[in-house]
């Protein structure tokens, strides 16, 4: 007979945590800005774009940034840490990096972000926004 109470009980501690992920999950997105364009295949060091970020992680204080070609994934365009004030906004130019440039076609570009602690090591949540360019 008290099964059933814990079961419903279970379930919606479930679904509670479930809406507490979703809701509160490190969100990343950026806009390319005035990026010159670049289609030869070798990238320029260039400022960073704009960042927006969304939900950081309590505790951070540096937020690690590194762009990925998904079509070249070997190819290192790097990137850069930088402090984390708690604004929402990443200003362009915080670090630079290679610019995306593919050579024959548009690739998929993906910005990873990780949110770091105080230690500079420990990462306390990771996200990610993708672009194709040009």
């Amino acid at each position: 007979m008290h099964i059933a109470p814990l079961i419903l009980s279970a379930a919606v501690m479930a679904a509670m945590a479930n809406a507490t992920s979703t809701n509160g999950t490190f969100g990343l997105s950026f806009d390319w800005g005035d990026l010159e364009l670049c289609t030869s295949g070798i990238p320029n060091l260039v400022p960073s774009p704009t960042f927006e970020v969304s939900n950081v992680p309590a505790g951070t204080a540096r937020i690690r940034f590194e762009l990925i070609d998904r079509d070249a994934p070997g190819y290192a365009h790097g990137g850069g840490t930088v402090d984390y004030s708690g604004r929402e906004t990443i200003a362009a130019g915080a670090f630079a990096y290679k610019s995306p440039c593919p050579p024959n076609s548009p690739h998929t570009y993906e910005w990873r972000a990780t949110a770091l602690a105080a230690d500079g090591r420990t990462a306390l949540g990771h996200a990610m926004a993708t672009s194709v360019y040009p």
